[in-house]
């Protein structure tokens, strides 16, 4: 079945779906889950996303999850995820936009304290797939490094979540050209409406039957659910075998794929270095 992304997973619907494996111009990240436990399929594949530094799943069968939260706003739930993770020594990515740095800055604090990752949402959470020049795109991008950096005093992971799931060739060339490496996710469900969160049942039937080994896991964290089932989740997960590691782990071979797929890309550019056009 497919699942569409759309605001950092937020809206799921299923369909059909053939293999993936060149990146499309201008597309909606979605996925394709074959069976309990394996790893799904993406509209793009692997191999033709870390040509420019864009990840949604890890490589090999090791049993380990990458942890990351989209962050738009704070309603009291981020904290009680925080204190999960800590418990269970997990550390996660952040995703965060430009509201929640200026209206939750004691949290983002704690997320550098607790030595996790925070990325870049962009600052105002548009469809970046439409801004097609790379003056405005980096704008949205270093108004989020600006003001993290007034908040921290550190310096903003290079890390970027494309907001909707939306994402263009021209998008993910530009962020790879800003220093950023890309993530989408291989695992989500529908957990951002506030007017009808998923049971504790419902989110664990999700989450625990679609994990897999190297599962980039995407969760919001305006969930009231999320905030209470994630002590038990990361128990349920690590009694599965699975352990947690930072995405720094899938990024830092970044420079080594630079120089062997510099010469791929210019034949995907075509004008002036685009790539996909058109994520939470």
């Amino acid at each position: 079945m497919f699942f569409l992304g759309r605001a950092a997973a937020e809206v799921v619907g299923e369909m059909q779906m053939t293999s993936a494996t060149a990146v499309a111009e201008s597309e909606n990240w979605g996925l394709g889950f074959s069976g309990e436990g394996q790893k799904p399929t993406g509209n793009a594949s692997a191999a033709e996303l870390k040509k420019y530094d864009t990840y949604f799943c890890g490589e090999g069968e090791e049993k380990v999850i990458y942890l990351t939260f989209d962050c738009g706003y704070e309603n009291g739930n981020t904290e009680p995820i925080l204190d999960a993770l800590k418990k269970h020594n997990a550390p996660a990515a952040f995703f965060v936009v430009g509201h929640f740095l200026e209206s939750a800055p004691d949290i983002v604090k704690r997320m550098v304290e607790d030595g996790h990752s925070v990325g870049n949402h962009t600052y105002h959470h548009p469809d970046m797939s439409k801004i097609s020049d790379k003056a405005s795109f980096q704008k949205e991008m270093d108004d989020v490094v600006s003001l993290f950096r007034e908040i921290t005093g550190t310096e903003l992971a290079m890390y970027y979540r494309p907001p909707q799931g939306k994402y263009s060739t021209v998008n993910l060339q530009m962020a790879k050209e800003l220093g950023y490496s890309t993530f989408f996710w291989s695992l989500a469900y529908v957990d951002w409406n506030q007017d009808d969160q998923p049971s504790h049942e419902e989110a664990f039937e999700k989450l625990t039957k679609r994990i897999h080994p190297g599962a980039i896991v995407l969760l919001h964290s305006t969930s009231k659910t999320n905030g209470e089932i994630m002590d038990e989740l990361l128990t349920k997960w690590e009694e599965m075998g699975y352990t947690f590691r930072p995405l720094s782990d899938l990024a830092e071979n970044k420079s080594e794929n630079k120089s062997e797929n510099s010469s791929e890309n210019s034949s995907l550019e075509g004008n002036g270095g685009g790539i996909l056009q058109d994520e939470n």
